[in-house]
């Protein structure tokens, strides 16, 4: 019914009926309502919203709850069934979240999130966010650098028409920006930056013992997503 509403531009009824009736769908059923639920507060605007529904799903992921505890699930895209890993889930929501910031001008942390997500499970459309968050900092060197790793076909994605002619034009905006710039300014190591990072990785909550091994491997991530 949700979906329904959605295609008919009915997302605030369709986010009210989420809610109203999602306490009568089975927990299996509750990760595809997050997801729904993801898509239409993106659609109308909801960012603030958006931002909590993507911090709670990955702190689910933290805790081990999420696939109901196994390391895949079985997705749907187009009519057809895949699997996908809790590794590339963590990146998807990454993604999201640093699109989300994005919307509310929170370059900074936009930054963090696109760099952890791309550590984790890198493709194209990542990168073109993530360099296009860097031209919104000024940042043109940094954002060069991103974006030419999609034309040099160094990320999943790359071959893609779309995704180098994205990285094309937003190259272009860099070439057409780029003022002459301090090396410090280059780094872009202010006060600051670095004071916005220390302040991320002290805010969440302490390692918990229960963890998938995927955070065994990014478990200073966890610091760095609760502002």
């Amino acid at each position: 019914m949700a979906v329904v509403m959605k295609q008919l531009d009915r997302t605030e009824e369709a986010i009210e009926a989420i809610k109203s009736f999602r306490g009568r769908c089975s927990k299996k059923a509750q990760d595809s309502l997050d997801n729904v639920l993801i898509d239409l507060y993106k659609k109308c605007g909801k960012v603030d919203e958006q931002i909590e529904l993507l911090k709670r799903k990955l702190r689910q992921i933290y805790q081990g709850e999420i696939f109901n505890g196994k390391p895949t699930k079985t997705a749907r895209s187009h009519g057809k069934k895949f699997q996908v890993s809790v590794k590339q889930e963590t990146a998807r929501l990454l993604g999201n979240l640093g699109w989300a910031y994005m919307q509310k001008s929170n370059y900074l942390t936009a930054e963090v999130v696109y760099r952890k997500a791309q550590i984790i499970d890198p493709d194209d459309n990542k990168a073109s966010n993530l360099g296009l968050c860097l031209i919104r900092q000024g940042r043109y060197a940094d954002a060069h650098s991103v974006l030419g790793e999609i034309l040099q076909g160094k990320l999943p994605g790359s071959e893609d028409c779309k995704a180098r002619k994205r990285a094309e034009e937003l190259l272009t905006e860099v070439e057409a920006m780029q003022p002459a710039m301090a090396s410090s300014d280059l780094m872009g190591l202010d006060d600051d930056f670095v004071n916005g990072l220390e302040k991320l990785m002290n805010v969440w909550a302490p390692a918990r013992s229960k963890r998938l091994p995927i955070f065994e491997e990014i478990s200073s991530f966890r610091d760095q997503l609760a502002c």
